[in-house]
């Protein structure tokens, strides 16, 4: 048996869980809703964080995987995909069509007829982690969508990672069995071809987003994945060996600077997310974006190296420096830990709640009751739905859980297809 060398123990030593990470993930998740709420202009840009965060965890995984197993089992990951993200889509989708259409039939609905159409037509699609593509062939404007009529308009971005998830690790899995071919020592050089391939992957997605981005509608290259996987890649580049040692090093020989760059990269962020304003941004799409998810991985990647080498430490009797703890604040890793939920559920619930009217006072409690909603729908799918299918159901697994996902998945074709559309209201123009 070889003997283990220092830095793969080292590496394989590394927790794969970052507590911080998850209040990052709340950070990002409360500025999305910032947004969709009309408070904050630029907490769009917690989408980007999300990209940024997918990318690095999920190539940690399949990386730290190729190293211990010497293979990405693509099954096993793509089963664990769809035990952690399919139950709760499938329950929000369900539940807001029917909802929709419940409304619509009672004629009591606050919105105007077509909401069922469209919630029917885009449900098709992002059931099958297509939305994005069939909102741009539709010329569904996203930026112009807030308060029309589409209940899964904020889905594009789940399609955008879902494609990202199907991909990826079959790109790393071919760059394992390419390199493992006639190399010894083949380990060593996975990271390195892992991370020349997320680069200039990126650098050509960011290309084609300068060049195709029109700026009267940018829509097609905010939501096109070809045009979005930058943040997703740059992510992935991060998680890389070669990224981490450059982050070791700097933590080992400069802890204090490290800390106050940290810090300042937090709060270049909330400054980011203050200053931006939508398609009016300057330079947002030739560039801003992917200067906004370099500083994101950036600090991704220096949190989790802080974190892991506190955690090596045999005496644990250092503390964690403030700008790492900020983000292990409980509310805020809570959030985190709800936040895929919390995404799925808070769109629909702000296009189904009515606005009491257009002053400040009635868009604080509408803000208000669509978070408290949100907050409450996103805690029962998490902790009744999602822990257990994912943790202590083992009907999930294996065959019986492969025929529940069909199952499932059939009903809700079946709802695409079957349930009644409402005729659209007919407008007499003779009388004007």
């Amino acid at each position: 048996m070889h003997q283990q060398t220092p830095s793969r123990a080292r590496e394989r030593s590394t927790p794969s869980y970052v507590p911080a990470l998850d209040g990052l993930r709340g950070v990002a998740i409360a500025g999305v809703v910032l947004f969709h709420t009309g408070y904050l202009s630029g907490g769009f840009l917690g989408v980007d964080l999300f990209f940024v965060l997918s990318g690095f965890l999920i190539t940690g995984l399949l990386m730290r995987e190729a190293a211990d197993t010497g293979r990405v089992h693509l099954v096993r990951f793509w089963a664990r995909r769809l035990r952690r993200l399919f139950p709760a889509l499938a329950l929000m989708m369900g539940g807001t069509a029917l909802t929709v259409w419940a409304l619509e039939r009672t004629r009591i609905a606050p919105w105007g007829s077509g909401l069922v159409n469209t919630t029917l037509s885009d449900g098709f699609w992002a059931q099958l982690n297509l939305v994005n593509w069939h909102l741009i062939a539709e010329d569904a404007s996203y930026w112009d969508a807030f308060g029309q009529s589409r209940v899964f308009e904020h889905l594009w971005s789940i399609a955008v990672e879902e494609q990202f998830y199907l991909v990826w690790p079959l790109m790393i899995g071919l760059v394992v069995v390419v390199t493992a071919l006639g190399r010894r020592h083949w380990r060593t050089h996975v990271d390195g071809a892992v991370i020349v391939i997320a680069g200039v992957l990126a650098v050509a997605s960011c290309i084609v987003m300068i060049v195709a981005v029109v700026p009267a509608d940018p829509t097609r290259v905010y939501t096109g994945t070809d045009t979005r996987a930058f943040s997703l890649l740059i992510g992935a580049a991060a998680a890389t060996a070669p990224v981490r040692r450059v982050c070791e090093r700097s933590v080992s020989a400069h802890p204090r600077v490290v800390t106050g760059v940290i810090g300042a990269l937090g709060a270049g962020l909330v400054v980011a997310w203050i200053a931006a304003d939508g398609t009016s941004t300057p330079g947002l799409f030739t560039g801003g974006l992917l200067i906004h998810a370099v500083t994101c991985a950036a600090l991704i990647a220096l949190i989790a190296t802080v974190t892991q080498q506190h955690v090596r430490k045999a005496d644990g009797t250092e503390r964690l420096p403030a700008s790492v703890r900020m983000f292990q604040n409980r509310q805020l890793m809570w959030l985190g830990k709800i936040s895929y939920s919390l995404y799925l559920w808070h769109w629909p619930v702000i296009t189904l709640v009515p606005t009491p009217d257009d002053s400040e006072t009635g868009m604080l409690l509408h803000a208000a009751l669509v978070s408290g909603v949100s907050l409450v729908a996103a805690a029962a799918s998490r902790y009744f739905v999602e822990d257990p299918i994912r943790f202590r159901a083992r009907w999930a697994r294996g065959r019986i859980g492969l025929g529940v996902f069909l199952a499932v998945s059939v009903l809700l074709l079946a709802l695409w297809a079957l349930l009644p559309q409402t005729e659209s209201t007919a407008i007499d123009v003779s009388v004007l």
